[in-house]
């Protein structure tokens, strides 16, 4: 078994041979298996159950033999993995996964259980990881197969074999192992063994190594391991590998040939450990992955104790009638008998994947992906999650995560799934902050996800997926500290002082206020206010003032003190002020919208401010001198003429002669249609707007019909972008409005019955209904 951070090609299947006599039954005994064979399981563990040897000896690294013994542990269950990692550079890291039908598992656990002893005999993680890449492109041989002819094509040797046997499809290999292991009756379990070793044999005389060299390196290992066992156990060996490794194993060579491909290879201090794996994982053909298409379908079959279609079938129908899906007994029966039909109409023994997934969408799922897809998904894949003991070794970081994953009990599942917190309880609190240090570590187990809860409340809803390189992530993680806290406050602090953006590091002063990191603050504050001090462009102003913005409105949910942040803030705010006008002018059409962008996050962080720290009629100064200054582009002045409105600090009526003046003959169309995307654009529901003040679109529709044939098609991808942005029920009645034409009872005056639909002014009574409901959801009180 090898490192699978690629994946593995096709398994070469299982080959038995006697180690020094040509075939003949004598001893040592190799089982070349299929790494995550079910079929290979059951046979290995036949084979050990009637040879019971003294020693068995397992592809895998040598430095796992002291981890051998966790395998036994009653708290360990597969799948798993082995993890090794470069002790100065934790990045560097390979897995061995083991799945309760791999090969090696199964030997494993029977010699624990017979007290024999176990010994790993693969080349050690220490030259493993040393390589420049430390997979050796054994992508292939994973599965103890794969390779290139003569002409440097890559070949599969379970499909050369297939071929040979005379079977043919698009998937010819997997269904031939099949057929010949895996849906073998109750015969003897053992006998492909000496049949399939001698093929491989003969693979590995036509194409040698299979183009892997480095495979010649690890034989040798294994062939000097193999010597070594013999001489202290003498006869009573048995060896578990990769059925691709058997011929090679049994070649007649020297020690000192052997140990002549060993020399001088590079090392690496390495530290190995057992790690929970996922059936997902097994699942997945790159990555740390194995590249078996159906664990969970391998696992069905490799622990159902007969009958494993029927059985198979009631797993299908339990799962779909529980996400509602009408399924009777009936249809399990029927499902039965048509994979059994379709085995026997391809010529196969017993029904495979293909006929029980057919059968399934024919009968259960009724002709229907959409419940098949879920099939393959929750079932032929699955979402098993492994479990280690506690003891097992670990970084100082990865035990400090378990407790807190134990404490607050967010235990890690393979499944995605949403995690609703209410910050106001103690436990929830302890939760949001060790998520939010595990992403600043850079752990990805939790995403901020988008939940019931709106901007700034008390509630956050995280999406939470633990995938087993997040084992790595920690293993890397842990060089900034021994605990959780610590290495987030460690690389905090470093980042603050390596960073150059402004925007970086308000961004990192609110993750540390999220995280609640309190001492890595003070030093994220000084890199701040130095920072800002020096940092003259607005638009990198603007792009940090959202962040401490939001820190300051929301830090109290947290308990954390602000005043530092506030001060930051106000100085932030009052530049912003003074350089934004100028920094307006003569923008291209990219730059005023990317401007435009800066200007409504800037509103937006502006109203979160504290009062002290709020220059807000400073900033209605602003947003006055934008709308009224030729030389701003007509997305910004259209875009500070809207935001105005909505505060409240201009009427309509004082809004209609910015877009008159706006829309004139005499400005360019260009121009009137970039004014229009600002104060119309979709985004800012501008839509709406238009709906209820008809006078408005009255000028928009006037402009429109004016503007020149040569100039239209300038325009509309503008104006198509403004008003593609609204919502389906505004755009249709805005064109019922626009098709129906103008009512009013003077310039510009929409007639009380004007707009279908709406009253000629608010009904405050009707309005102020709502406010008990609004009440209740906020948890505010109703005031007089």
């Amino acid at each position: 078994m090898t490192p699978t951070t690629t994946a593995p090609g096709p398994a070469p299947g299982r080959g038995a041979i006697r180690a020094g006599d040509g075939g003949r039954r004598g001893r040592p005994l190799l089982l070349g298996v299929r790494h995550h064979g079910p079929g290979s399981a059951r046979a290995v563990r036949a084979a050990l159950e009637a040879e019971k040897p003294a020693v068995v000896l397992v592809e895998g690294p040598a430095e796992a033999d002291a981890l051998v013994a966790l395998a036994g542990d009653p708290s360990m269950r597969p799948p798993v993995a082995l993890l090794a990692h470069a002790v100065d550079d934790p990045g560097r890291a390979a897995f061995w996964p083991m799945a309760e039908f791999s090969p090696e598992w199964v030997a494993i656990r029977w010699a624990l259980d017979r007290g024999a002893a176990v010994r790993f005999v693969d080349l050690p993680a220490a030259h493993t990881l040393a390589a420049a890449d430390p997979t050796w492109d054994d992508s292939e041989e994973a599965d103890g197969g794969g390779g290139t002819d003569a002409d440097g094509l890559r070949i599969d040797p379970l499909a050369e074999l297939a071929r040979t046997a005379g079977t043919t499809g698009h998937n010819a290999a997997e269904q031939w192992w099949e057929d010949v292991v895996e849906l073998r009756g109750d015969g003897d379990p053992t006998a492909p063994f000496e049949a399939l070793a001698e093929a491989m044999g003969a693979l590995r005389e036509a194409y040698g190594h299979g183009g892997h060299p480095r495979d010649l390196v690890r034989e040798a290992y294994m062939r000097l391991q193999l010597r070594a066992a013999h001489k202290e156990f003498g006869d009573e060996v048995a060896v578990v590998c990769g059925a691709w490794h058997v011929p090679a194993l049994t070649r007649k060579t020297t020690v000192a040939a052997d140990r002549a491909l060993l020399k001088g290879l590079p090392k690496v201090k390495t530290e190995l450990t057992w790690v929970p794996w996922t059936h997902r994982r097994l699942a997945r053909r790159s990555g740390y992955g194995a590249g078996i298409d159906a664990p969970g379908w391998y696992g069905h079959l490799f622990t159902a104790p007969d009958r494993p279609v029927e059985r198979w079938m009631t797993k299908v129908a339990r799962l779909l009638r529980a996400e509602d899906h009408l399924v009777s007994t009936a249809h399990v029966i029927e499902a039965v008998r048509l994979a059994e039909t379709l085995a026997a109409l391809r010529g196969r023994p017993h029904p495979g994947l293909d006929e029980t997934t057919d059968a399934v969408r024919a009968v259960l799922c009724e002709g229907s992906d959409v419940p098949l897809d879920l099939v393959r998904d929750r079932l032929v894949v699955g979402d098993v999650l492994g479990e280690v003991p506690a003891g097992a070794p670990a970084v100082p970081l990865q035990r400090d995560l378990s407790r807190l994953q134990r404490s607050l009990r967010l235990k890690p599942e393979a499944q995605e799934r949403e995690l609703d917190l209410d910050l106001r309880k103690e436990t929830d609190g302890a939760r949001s902050r060790l998520l939010h240090r595990l992403r600043l570590l850079g752990v990805d187990w939790g995403a901020p996800a988008a939940g019931r809860a709106g901007t700034g409340t008390f509630r956050e809803t995280w999406r939470l997926h633990w995938e087993p390189e997040l084992h790595v992530q920690v293993a890397e993680a842990g060089v900034w500290g021994t605990t959780v806290e610590a290495a987030a406050t460690a690389k905090a602090e470093s980042r603050a002082l390596a960073a150059t953006a402004l925007a970086d590091i308000t961004a990192l002063a609110e993750q540390c206020l999220l995280a609640g990191l309190a001492d890595a603050l003070p030093v994220v504050m000084r890199a701040l206010a130095d920072r800002a001090a020096l940092d003259t462009d607005v638009t990198h102003l603007a792009q940090a003032l959202p962040a401490l913005a939001r820190s300051l409105r929301y830090g109290d949910v947290r308990g954390t003190d602000t005043a530092a942040l506030a001060e930051v803030a106000a100085g932030l705010a009052e530049r912003i002020c003074v350089g934004l006008p100028p920094a307006c002018t003569g923008l291209d059409a990219d730059a005023a919208t990317a401007m435009r962008d800066r200007i409504d996050e800037v509103h937006q962080a502006l109203v979160l401010l504290p009062d002290t720290a709020r220059p807000a009629d400073r900033w209605a100064g602003v947003l006055h001198r934008l709308a009224r200054r030729d030389r701003v582009p007509g997305v910004l002045r259209g875009r500070a003429a809207r935001l105005l409105l909505d505060e409240g600090r201009i009427t309509e009526d004082e809004a209609a002669p910015l877009m008159s003046r706006a829309l004139s003959p005499g400005a360019p169309p260009q121009d009137a249609a970039a004014w229009i995307e600002g104060f119309a654009g979709g985004a800012s529901g501008g839509g709406l707007l238009l709906v209820h003040d008809e006078r408005l679109l009255g000028m928009i529709d006037t402009w429109l019909t004016s503007v020149p044939p040569a100039a239209f098609t300038d325009v509309l991808p503008l104006l198509r972008r403004t008003f593609s942005a609204y919502e389906p029920g505004v755009r249709r009645t805005l064109g019922e409005l626009v098709a129906r034409g103008p009512q009013s009872d003077g310039p510009g005056r929409a007639t009380p019955g004007g707009v279908p639909g709406f009253a000629a002014a608010l009904d405050r009574e009707r309005a102020d209904a709502v406010l008990p409901l609004l009440h209740l959801i906020l948890g505010t009180e109703v005031t007089a």
